[in-house]
């Protein structure tokens, strides 16, 4: 079975996932005694959040993944 990229790379997201969802947990724990650790948690969590956002994006294109050359956002396109 031949998988394109854009399975691939949801593959691997849902591994990054599985392995940060582990991580995040006990950060907020360490996060209880040491508030500094607030910083690398949210970190985490923005990381888990993009990686899921690349999992659900059915519609995203190869071409989506990086940013315009030119400049401009996405949107305003």
């Amino acid at each position: 079975m031949i998988q394109t990229s854009s399975d691939r790379a949801r593959l691997l997201a849902r591994k990054l996932v599985e392995i940060l969802t582990a991580y995040e947990e006990e950060l907020m724990a360490v996060e209880r005694e040491t508030p500094a650790m607030g910083q690398l948690r949210r970190a985490v969590g923005i990381t888990i959040a993009e990686a899921c956002y690349l999992i659900t994006d059915q519609g995203m294109d190869e071409a989506e993944w990086f940013p315009r050359s030119d400049g401009q956002s996405r949107r305003a396109s």
